[in-house]
């Protein structure tokens, strides 16, 4: 008995779908990746860094005051602690790089600048930045401080005892508005507010990573806790207490 070919066209439709299955796959992969700098980033074989200075070299992707991280580099944020030519580094927005960066074990994920060069052509480049310092700057939060700042349970806005004398504490929520500038509005798990936390003053490395969170609705918020507002005062605005923010982050 004589067994009939597979149509032409119904090879070239399973070779079709088997590509779609594999590139699919792939694409899948990356967009479940984390938000550079998000993680905690140990050295890893492919990252070539060691204790000490390294050379790299990328594309500035985001960058506030005196911070910025390059495409080319996921996981790692870098600081340039001193004036950088045109301004701080937002100068160096979509621009590519090379660096001299200094790595601390200490400081998983963060890399401080000894040396910027903006690349102008193939073979030339132009330095924007210099300095000597390695440590990075006092308002860096580093991961291992994540642990000093446990989850607040926030049950009520007339309930002190949530948050009055933790001192340190993180809660979920988002930016707002507040009457006398920026709060956070605290979300219960249902994403309902539970009330407001008054933003004395945000670090510029938080804003940082405010600008790098910009495509999620809601992140965490790592707050040195301040007084509370007067308990006749809270239902009008259902503002509970002052903070001031040291870090904002996914987790």
């Amino acid at each position: 008995m004589m067994h009939k070919r597979p149509a032409p066209v119904l090879i070239a439709v399973g070779a079709l779908a088997a590509l779609v299955l594999v590139f699919g796959g792939a694409a899948c992969k990356k967009a479940e990746a984390p938000a550079a700098g998000e993680k905690a980033a140990p050295v890893k074989e492919d990252s070539n860094l060691t204790e000490g200075v390294n050379d790299i070299a990328g594309t500035v992707k985001s960058a506030l005051g005196k911070y910025f991280y390059v495409s080319q580099m996921p996981g790692y944020d870098i600081v340039a602690a001193g004036p950088i030519e045109g301004g701080d580094a937002s100068a160096l927005m979509g621009k590519d790089i090379r660096a001299k960066v200094v790595f601390n074990r200490e400081f998983p994920g963060f890399l401080v600048a000894q040396s910027i060069d903006i690349k102008e052509s193939e073979t030339q480049y132009r330095s924007v930045f210099t300095s000597a310092e390695a440590a990075p700057p006092a308002d860096v939060f580093a991961q291992k401080s994540r642990a000093d700042y446990p989850a607040l349970t926030i049950t009520a806005i007339t309930k002190s005892a949530d948050w009055e004398g933790k001192g340190k504490g993180k809660v979920r929520g988002k930016l707002v508005a507040g009457t006398d500038g920026q709060a956070i509005s605290v979300l219960n798990d249902e994403n309902k507010e539970i009330g407001k936390v008054i933003i004395d003053s945000i670090s510029e490395y938080a804003n940082y990573y405010v600008k790098k969170l910009r495509l999620f609705d809601t992140y965490w918020f790592y707050l040195d806790i301040k007084d509370s507002v007067p308990a006749n005062q809270r239902a009008k605005n259902k503002e509970m207490f002052h903070a001031a923010v040291a870090f904002t982050g996914l987790y």
